[in-house]
């Protein structure tokens, strides 16, 4: 009898245990397992680019004005011409330089007769003083006009010197080898000379040497240096990538719709190619990868990993302000036995605070929070950005890839 009920006894607590059992796995598998893709973090090559917009300038480019005022009487080259240093390029009306510089001519010549018939007056006046037949005063008066005369020639040499100089302006020649890129006037229009604001009439250029004038954002100029290496895609010529280097960054920005919601503040920078083409022209529009840091033994993650997320489970001293995370995938067989996930049974997804170092267009260098060798959820990214927490149970689809990160 008593043999009978300690057999019921240890049959009913078995049944117990395996229900408890089943019930635990019926909970395990309640939980819902967010479908995700891993991967290793990894040691590789990243590459900090910072990308902008621009178009090309020539190096050397010389807008061509007139320095005298004047009816243009002759242009003797069309747009596109390649010209050589010294090339007439323009002649103005030169008849009013032309009189004033005869003018100027025959005031000097009677300035110098004048200095030749006082010189000898001098003379005369001299022979005179010594033998005491002309006064000092008289001497001195004849002195005097000599220096007026002496004087009289310099400033009529002058008046020659700028004739000439006035006269010669009148022919515009090419300051430099290069090409036509520009013709803004036309025969019988007034050249305006001016020192103070120039009255183009044409533009050369050297074509040879170019550079790639871009804007760069105020957030990512301050990374860039004169030096750095950039490769330039030029719009018009698709089947070649260009290299250049930067020679020069804006002290000052460029601001539009001040005050505005929209105000935007970009940086000039300048980038001298290092290649030539002959179907490179001034003006075409381009964009620019400039690389302003470079690591070959960086830790890394795809770009996708990494979220922005609040949370007060994250432990950071403000609260209220998003914090960058990736979510570590850890086995129960690696958790802790204190872990409250490790009763899961299942991969779960931990999110993990992150430093980011560079970045790249499909990589981050992670150089604090992460270690190598360590599986991180890589997608898809509704998972990461909406559907997994800390702690999330996770179903692995993908079989761990070793990535290079570039």
């Amino acid at each position: 009898m008593m043999k009978g009920k300690k057999k019921i006894v240890i049959i009913a607590v078995v049944l117990i245990v395996i229900a408890i059992i089943v019930v635990a796995n019926l909970k395990k598998d309640s939980r819902k397992k967010v479908p995700v893709e891993v991967g290793e973090v990894k040691r590789g090559r990243i590459v900090q680019k910072v990308n902008a917009s621009g178009y090309l300038v020539p190096v050397t480019e010389v807008k061509i004005s007139a320095n005298v005022s004047a009816k243009i009487m002759k242009i003797t080259v069309e747009e596109g011409d390649t010209v050589k240093k010294g090339q007439l390029l323009v002649e103005l009306d030169s008849a009013q330089y032309k009189a004033a510089y005869e003018r100027a001519l025959s005031s000097l010549e009677s300035s110098k007769a004048n200095r030749k018939k006082v010189i000898s007056d001098l003379n005369r006046v001299k022979t005179l003083y010594e033998k005491k037949l002309a006064s000092k005063a008289e001497l001195e008066a004849a002195i005097a006009q000599a220096e007026l005369a002496e004087s009289n020639v310099v400033q009529a040499e002058a008046m020659v010197k700028q004739a000439y100089d006035d006269l010669s302006k009148t022919r515009i020649v090419s300051p430099i080898d290069g090409i036509v890129t520009d013709v803004r006037k036309e025969v019988g229009e007034i050249a305006l000379g001016s020192v103070f604001q120039a009255d183009v009439i044409m533009v050369v250029a050297d074509l040879s040497k170019m550079k790639a004038k871009v804007e760069v954002d105020e957030t990512d100029v301050v990374n860039i240096v004169e030096g750095d290496t950039a490769t330039i895609e030029i719009d018009a010529i698709p089947d070649k990538i260009f290299k250049g280097k930067v020679i020069e960054i804006a002290h000052s920005a460029n601001i539009r719709n001040l005050g505005t919601q929209e105000q935007v503040t970009d940086f000039d920078v300048e980038i001298m190619l290092t290649d030539s083409d002959p179907r490179l022209r001034p003006g075409m529009s381009l964009t620019a990868d400039i690389v302003t840091d470079v690591s070959d033994s960086a830790l890394i993650v795809p770009i996708q990993c990494v979220t922005a997320r609040t949370s007060p489970d994250l432990q950071k001293a403000n609260k209220n302000q998003p914090q960058e995370i990736v979510f570590v995938v850890k086995y129960p067989r690696e958790l802790p036995d204190t872990s409250k996930y490790k009763s899961y049974g299942v991969p779960v997804a931990l999110a993990r605070p992150v430093k980011i170092g560079l970045s790249s267009d499909t990589h981050f260098e992670i150089v604090e929070g992460l270690k190598e060798g360590e599986l991180v959820v890589t997608g898809s990214y509704k998972a990461i950005s909406k559907e997994l927490e800390d702690g999330s149970p996770v179903k692995i689809v993908n079989k761990p890839e070793k990535e290079a990160g570039k």
